[in-house]
């Protein structure tokens, strides 16, 4: 069991100021240069290029390897053609 006194709340005496809030960390500066569009357009521009010439070489890479013959050695060749699963002994 608790054994105390429960806290109470004290108001402050009518003379008393209290504190102000501070305001934000930071501050915005006046004359800070403003950025331009074009900056920001060509960047968007760049990435967009980027995605394209990324998406064709991949799509090029993915056709030219299933084309491509495939060479399976004698050992994988013995695998492949080897049952898949044996047969239940009974």
């Amino acid at each position: 069991m608790a054994q105390g006194k429960l806290k109470v709340k004290n108001k402050l005496p009518q003379g008393a100021k209290s504190k102000k809030a501070k305001g934000s960390a930071v501050t915005k500066r006046k004359a800070a240069p403003v950025k331009s569009k074009s900056a920001a357009q060509s960047s968007k521009m760049k990435m967009a290029v980027t995605k394209m010439v990324n998406k064709a070489a991949e799509q090029q890479m993915r056709s030219m390897a299933q084309e491509a013959p495939k060479k399976l050695t004698a050992a994988q060749q013995r695998v492949a053609s080897a049952p898949t699963a044996p047969t239940a002994a009974k």
